[in-house]
């Protein structure tokens, strides 16, 4: 099993460039950041290599998407600004090595029909997992739940399936988000049979309040057997909101985790 810690959420009590010494120092075995491009790519490399940690997975840039946008890769009028965000992203990329990039789908804008935002996705996607196939990173995309974030393109493990098969490129593969899937009441291990053999990423939170496993209903034991029965191999990343400013106190699950695959 191999965990990763997201960054944007995870050790948030300091600067996100000794983040990854923490998670390391923590236990973890690889560290992931959504949008890390406020870094420059020098530095970020750097203390990757200090400390030793591999960075699992970056999101392609979001435009105005995390500010309530519906961002850039299924926005028809916005092919030019994907297009210069594929080449800045490759760039910073191949400087810091990420083994994934998440490609969002984002929002449906106002005034696009749902047909020609999905066309647009599909291409850019496409465009995007055979430009990383260059430098040996792979490309996934991830469903978000629809009542956390209303007018999310995609929602469900079905949503995902059907983007696969449209873009159908090698180097693209669904990212699998536990707490997207529990917040609008699938089951985390149907959701797991159903993208069977064709999941690039997993990761995970506790529902309701997507805090660390065990503060809510989601049957880790269950999902974990799940991943292991499809043959899944790839990582864990934690994504997660830990109560209070100490990220190492909501720790107790990874050594439970530990001792159960140890065992």
């Amino acid at each position: 099993m191999k965990l990763s810690a997201n960054l944007t959420m995870l050790f948030t009590e300091r600067p996100l460039l000794e983040r990854i010494v923490a998670a390391a120092a923590a236990g973890f075995d690889g560290v992931e950041i959504q949008f890390p491009y406020e870094i420059p790519a020098l530095r970020l490399q750097d203390q990757l290599a200090r400390a030793g940690m591999p960075l699992v997975l970056m999101n392609f840039p979001g435009g105005d998407f995390v500010t309530g946008g519906p961002g850039l890769a299924a926005v028809p009028e916005r092919q030019a600004a994907f297009d210069l965000a594929l080449q800045e992203s490759l760039t910073y990329a191949a400087m810091v090595r990420p083994q994934l990039i998440n490609v969002l789908p984002g929002r449906l804008a106002a005034g696009v029909a749902p047909e020609h935002a999905m066309a647009t996705l599909v291409g850019n996607i496409r465009k995007a997992a055979e430009a990383f196939q260059t430098l040996g990173i792979g490309v996934v995309s991830e469903a978000i739940n629809p009542i956390d974030m209303p007018g999310f393109m995609v929602n469900t493990p079905t949503h995902l399936q059907a983007l696969l098969a449209q873009v159908g490129h090698g180097n693209f593969r669904a990212q699998l988000d536990i707490y997207h899937m529990a917040r609008q009441g699938i089951d985390p291990v149907s959701a797991v049979e159903t993208l069977a053999g064709q999941i690039g990423h997993v990761q995970f939170a506790d529902c309701p309040g997507r805090g660390a496993p065990g503060s809510g209903d989601v049957n880790f034991v269950a999902l974990r057997k799940a991943l292991k029965e499809v043959g899944y191999q790839g990582w864990l990343g934690a994504e997660y909101r830990p109560e209070g400013d100490d990220t190492r106190a909501s720790l107790d699950w990874m050594t439970a985790w530990r001792s159960v695959d140890q065992g």
